[in-house]
């Protein structure tokens, strides 16, 4: 099979294989075993969770890459170019090595049906050991045990924030899905958790695979400063060292709930130092917090109308995110521009944002999961919200319509999925 552009491939395998989440290694390690990719060739960090994957791996990216790393950052989903995706030295591959890649699997796969997804892997991984990186960070897609990602080996795992989000695949509960993502632990390297509680069966699979586990509040912690600046320490106790960084500069993406997904990374990159692969300094460390950022994280984009662009869509981060509004008010009005997929708890996170919100916009997703705007408008009346305006053909056409007519002072937020998102940075930056 053969293709021309990326977007021919994208839309083969797609149509190849619709069913979008498919849990399980054995399809995808077959592959990568014929395309030699077991084991690689560089040390890998995994990282898992519910919330914060992006925002973490974004911030190890920036600090390994200031620190003079040639680094090697696969994440999903993309928010405007498939090609974020797939990052090196935090430049984006071209749609070149991404066919060429996608040419290589394809003729190595057989008869084995692999997702879309399965195919990123395969291909970031591909274009890794070409490009010959000095390591790879990782974002585990959905869960961790089952994941594409965790046919590779990680040397170090990190697991950010849990809370309840895929429930059909995870389980119902913290404690279930908390095991689900301590599947991307091994035996003997070390793991790190910045959930602040994390699950007890997390604990536990880390006991049981003897994986040394760092968390938050018990091996390491911060604390915020009066002057914007952030303290980090490893907390002494049975463990072999102990570091500490003093009067850090905030990272570029708002809100305290960065500095917990900070405080991870901090605990990783400790462990590369002690490790003695990777040195990172503390200037390395000064450089990536202050230059990172990532789009659609509380993106506040300044003008007539301030619009704020988050692609929070689970109880946790909705909660984060109503906090953020609270710490950043507005003199005018908030308009909120939602849309969601329908497998979410969509009801949980319409209930904590309602009192951050004075009007809200409802249109479609052209996306299967999407939930209708009758559904969104249901679950709003619900809670007792009736200012809601329907707009019927979509994201993209509702927010041109609430940047020309809605008053100077006022203010848009755009959540509920990275679709939304997306389509609105689309009329930002004209990329349709």
């Amino acid at each position: 099979m053969h293709f021309n552009t990326l977007k021919e491939w994208l839309d083969w395998q797609t149509s190849l294989n619709p069913q979008e989440i498919k849990l399980g290694l054995n399809r995808i390690r077959t592959v990568a075993q014929r395309l030699n990719l077991l084991p690689p060739p560089f040390p890998i960090i995994s990282v898992a969770g519910t919330n914060g994957k992006g925002s973490s791996i974004t911030l190890l990216d920036g600090i390994l890459s200031a620190a003079g790393y040639r680094v090697g950052r696969y994440t999903s989903p993309h928010l405007l170019r498939y090609n974020e995706r797939i990052c090196i030295g935090e430049i984006e591959v071209s749609d070149s090595e991404i066919c060429q890649a996608f040419e290589l699997i394809e003729e190595m796969r057989g008869t084995v049906a692999i997702t879309f997804f399965e195919f990123s892997t395969l291909a970031a991984m591909l274009i890794f050991q070409k490009q010959e990186v000095d390591l790879a960070l990782l974002e585990v897609g959905l869960g961790g045990r089952l994941d594409a990602v965790n046919i590779f080996d990680a040397d170090i795992a990190l697991i950010t924030a849990i809370d309840i989000d895929h429930v059909e695949w995870l389980g119902h509960d913290r404690e279930q899905i908390g095991f689900e993502k301590a599947g991307i632990f091994r035996a003997q390297h070390p793991a790190v958790c910045s959930d602040a509680n994390p699950p007890q069966r997390l604990i536990e699979h880390a006991a049981q695979l003897k994986t040394p586990l760092f968390d938050l509040t018990h091996d390491f912690a911060y604390n915020k400063n009066n002057n914007q600046t952030w303290n980090w320490h490893q907390i002494e106790n049975h463990r072999f060292f102990t570091q500490r960084f003093l009067n850090l500069p905030s990272p570029q993406m708002p809100g305290d709930f960065q500095l917990q997904n900070a405080a991870g990374v901090l605990m990783v990159l400790t462990l590369l130092n002690h490790q003695k692969k990777f040195l990172i300094s503390e200037s390395a460390i000064h450089q990536g917090l202050t230059n990172t950022k990532i789009p659609g994280r509380f993106q506040i984009l300044p003008g007539r109308v301030t619009r704020i662009l988050e692609v929070t869509h689970n109880p946790l981060s909705a909660k984060v995110l109503a906090d953020l509004l609270h710490q950043h008010p507005c003199q005018g009005k908030t308009h909120a521009l939602v849309g969601m997929l329908k497998d979410k708890d969509i009801a949980s996170v319409l209930n904590l944002m309602q009192n951050r919100i004075d009007y809200w916009h409802i249109a479609p997703l052209k996306v299967p999961r999407a939930a209708t705007p009758v559904c969104l408008s249901n679950h709003l009346t619900a809670i007792g919200i009736n200012r809601i305006t329907f707009h019927s053909s979509s994201i993209t056409k509702a927010y041109k319509y609430l940047l020309a007519k809605i008053p100077d002072g006022d203010r848009i937020i755009v959540f509920g999925s990275f679709y939304t998102v997306a389509e609105a940075l689309r009329v930002e930056t004209g990329a349709f």
